[in-house]
């Protein structure tokens, strides 16, 4: 991308972030990158499950402006926690662009932006499609990462990544008692998690963080793992699970791993009509009426 395509954008908690023009949509929400990173990311993965000198073998996805990760090494760091860490990313310039800002530079303690630049310039920082480079995890890190931090773009401007296909690779990839954490909540994410064989939970939503009252949850997070009673986590309400039955909860889906926006959007809106064609499902407007929602929330 050309820097004319992305715009440096500062949330209300004064962090750094970016908005993709060619996307349509902000790299974090306007309400604090930094913010959102510490609550759907770093406090729910429980650092305090790991004693000092530990090694964590953590996975970014997306790792655009390295917020998540940078917020994950500083809150390692004051526990004696260590990293063993993998970046998935498909533009280096995010990164770039926010390691040569000096408000993203001020955010953090001394040692950690050292770190960051060694990581997303070293061997195990994947660059080109996610899918792509998912195949190599596989073959050499299956079952080993604590963590993975999901953090595309919403599944309408980038369902590349997350189709049941995709999901069910990051969910291989995670130890027993790993956590995938995502700040999505959409029905066809939670479906798909649990059609790769994980329990899910939703984020407790962060005060302050939520755009609307009737936003539900922070995110979600998924483990091959029972979650009950992990701290900052709750089970879905019974909305949250009657979202699931509706179509909203259709998977997007992309068999061969390569195809793109466009066919896997038309394929899951067939997938949706079919399935209400035979009754199968609830319309996810019902639901929404049901639960006194508004039409832009969690789809």
């Amino acid at each position: 991308m050309s820097g004319s395509r992305l715009e440096p954008r500062h949330t209300a908690d004064g962090s750094f972030s970016l908005f993709s023009r060619d996307v349509g949509e902000g790299f974090h929400s306007g309400l604090g990158a930094l913010s959102e990173a510490r609550a759907k990311f770093v406090i729910p993965a429980q650092l305090d499950r790991w004693s000092p000198g530990s090694t964590l073998q953590v996975l970014d996805v997306c790792v655009g402006t390295g917020c998540n990760t940078a917020a994950l090494l500083e809150a390692c760091n004051a526990r004696g926690l260590k990293l063993n860490w993998w970046g998935l990313e498909l533009d280096p310039e995010p990164i770039a662009l926010a390691l040569a800002d000096p408000g993203f530079c001020s955010q953090w303690e001394p040692e950690t932006l050292p770190q960051l630049a060694e990581m997303s310039s070293g061997p195990q920082m994947l660059w080109g499609d996610a899918r792509s480079q998912l195949p190599q995890l596989l073959n050499s890190q299956r079952g080993r990462f604590d963590l993975i931090l999901m953090d595309a773009f919403s599944p309408s401007r980038c369902p590349q990544l997350w189709t049941v296909e995709f999901l069910s690779g990051l969910a291989t990839l995670l130890l027993p008692s790993g956590r995938l954490l995502t700040y999505c909540s959409a029905a066809a994410i939670r479906r798909s998690l649990r059609l790769a064989g994980l329990e899910i939970a939703s984020i407790c939503a962060p005060s302050g963080l939520l755009k609307q009252t009737n936003d539900w949850s922070g995110g979600t997070a998924a483990s091959p793992s029972s979650l009950e009673g992990a701290t900052q986590l709750r089970p879905l309400s019974p909305m949250e699970e009657e979202h699931l039955v509706t179509n909203a909860a259709e998977p997007y889906r992309d068999p061969s791993g390569h195809s793109d926006r466009a066919t896997i959007l038309r394929e899951r809106q067939r997938a949706q009509a079919a399935a209400m064609a035979a009754g199968g499902v609830e319309a996810t407007g019902g639901w929404r009426r049901r639960w006194g929602l508004s039409s832009s929330n969690h789809q």
